[in-house]
Formats: structure tokens, sequence, C-alpha cells
């Protein structure tokens, strides 16, 4: 589990302690709703670190990713998961099966839509969201991209199909509203103790995140379905005094989508290597000697025991 560095401070005498414990408020906010609405801009904005990969492909996020805001006295577990679709292989079926789950376990859900996307473009799912006891509140979010006027209609027939939820219009990119998001989420959290440690920043391991950062240089840089079939997994990571190094095998399924990776006398790879390098050494601040290969596994999106050993829990 990544730590944030610890802070010292003054430390409270016992009884004003014991109350601050007492007072305590902790919770899961789990933050939902289609593919490119914003929802991973939302969380790292939220939560002040960059936890999230985010670019202008949908199904950019493919797990569950929690971030975690912590002060003395609350403790708020953000969850940014995929983008709400209708799945075509077992590898969308496990996204959207974390979509579900944060239905089930949220102490608080953020619905994210914006001002281009149809309302009604996943029926099914604004159902079970509507059927929640849980407060909701619906984000209309890139409301720089429209006017005030659609923005008033919009609010209105939001309204109307999720009469229990606060409506909040903001902007995650411009960081417009989300101050005022994070002081409402906080009233609405349950008094408890904290579900983590406090210094404690995400629940995944520090390779999560390397994979991450690779997958989203794929995701910039190749087209068509190939950054899709793009799966990695860090096989060697030795974090030494000065210098972090790292062996990565990129997956896809084709042996033209390799050819694709690699490039012309491994230009493309080498592309792919040094921009991932540069945010992976941004990430971890630290210098990173990085390694990168490209293996085929045909239809890994369909195979059970690819999916586990990738992190995909499934049933």
């Amino acid at each position: 589990m990544l730590h944030k560095e610890e802070q010292l401070c003054d430390e409270p005498n016992a009884r004003s302690k014991i109350m601050q414990e007492q007072n305590h408020r902790s919770g899961f906010v789990n933050i939902v709703g289609n593919p490119n609405v914003g929802k991973s801009t939302l969380m790292n904005k939220l939560v002040g670190e960059k936890l999230s990969i985010i670019t202008a492909k949908s199904q950019t996020t493919r797990h569950r990713i929690i971030g975690i805001v912590n002060k003395p006295e609350y403790q708020i577990v953000y969850s940014d998961t995929p983008g709400v679709l209708r799945p075509n292989y077992k590898l969308q079926q496990q996204m959207l099966s974390f979509s579900l789950s944060a239905l089930e376990d949220a102490d608080v859900l953020l619905y994210v839509t914006d001002v281009i996307e149809t309302i009604d473009k996943n029926d099914e799912f604004l159902e079970k969201v509507s059927k929640l006891n849980i407060p909701v509140i619906l984000l209309i979010n890139k409301i720089d991209e429209t006017t005030q006027e659609n923005l008033v209609k919009l609010v209105e027939r939001w309204e109307q199909i999720l009469p229990k939820a606060e409506v909040y219009p903001l902007s995650a990119l411009n960081n417009f509203g989300v101050d005022m998001l994070q002081k409402r989420v906080l009233e609405l959290l349950p008094q408890s103790p904290p579900y983590f440690e406090k210094d404690a920043l995400t629940d995944k391991p520090a390779r999560f995140f390397v994979n991450e950062i690779i997958r989203e240089k794929a995701l910039e840089i190749y087209q068509k379905e190939v950054p899709y079939s793009i799966e990695v997994m860090v096989e060697e990571f030795k974090d030494e005094a000065d210098i972090l190094r790292i062996r990565a095998i990129i997956m896809v399924e084709r042996d033209t989508q390799k050819g694709i990776v690699i490039g012309h006398k491994g230009e493309s790879l080498k592309r792919l290597g040094t921009m991932a390098r540069k945010d992976i050494e941004l990430f971890f601040e630290k210098k990173v000697f990085l390694q990168l290969y490209v293996k085929v596994e045909k239809d890994w999106r369909n195979r059970d025991n690819l999916l586990k050993s990738f992190g995909y829990k499934l049933d």
C-alpha cells in the first residue's frame, strides 16, 4: 500500500484526542458513470494526487482504484471505477462488475455525467442508482462546454430522473466546484473510525501504478484497437538506493499488434518507454531504469487465468 509522507503535528491533550476520535468521520465515496465523463479527472482532483490515468479514449480505467484523503478529524475513501458499458468480452464484464460493486458498498455515491452525453445511455444502471438508500450526488461535469441556458435545462431533466439526488454542476478539469463538492461529501460521511492507516494514500501496490502509467502512454500513442488489446505486467521492481529498476511485459493479442507496438526499428516501443519512464519518475520522485518487452497472448481478454493474473477478480 502506498503511503503519504508523515506530517509532524502538535500532540493534543488526552481529552481532546478522545473527543476527536468520537467525532471522527470516515466512509467510502464511490464515483460511477459512463465512459469519458471525467470520473478519473475528478478522482485525482479530490484526492490531490494523480492515481487514475487519464486519456481521451473511452475504457481508460479498467480497475477500481481507491484514493484516500486523510485529516485528523476525517478519512474519505474515494473509489474511481470503469465507465459503465455493455460488455463484449470477459475483461469488460469484469470492468462492469467493478462499477456494480461500487453501488453496494458506498456510504456516498457520486454519479458523474456531463453536458455532452445522452442521458438515457445506460438506463439499467441508472435505475439501480435511483433505488439506492444512500446519499447520491449527481455531478454534471464539463459545464465550461455549454451555455447557462442549456445547463439549467439539463439540471431540470436530471432532477426528474433522480429526484432524490443532489445535483452539482462542476468542471473537474478547471477545478470549479470541486471544493464545494468535497465539503458536502464530508457533511454526508457517517461518524466512524478510519478504515485505513492515517498515512495511507491508496490500497494499490507500487507495481500497479507502473502498469497503469505504461498503459496510459500506450493509449496516447497507438490507435484503433491496439491500445485496447494491451495489458501490462511488471516482472521486476527493484527499489535501490538511488534508482528504481523496472522490467515490464506488454501483452497484446496478435502478432500484427506486436509489430505495431514495437514499430520500425523499435522506434514506437522506445517512444513509449521514454514517455512512461518520465511519468514513473515523477510519480515515485526517483530516477528510473525501465525495460519493456512485448509478448503475444492470444485472446487474453477472454481468458480467465490471464485476467486473474492481471488483477481482475473473476467470480
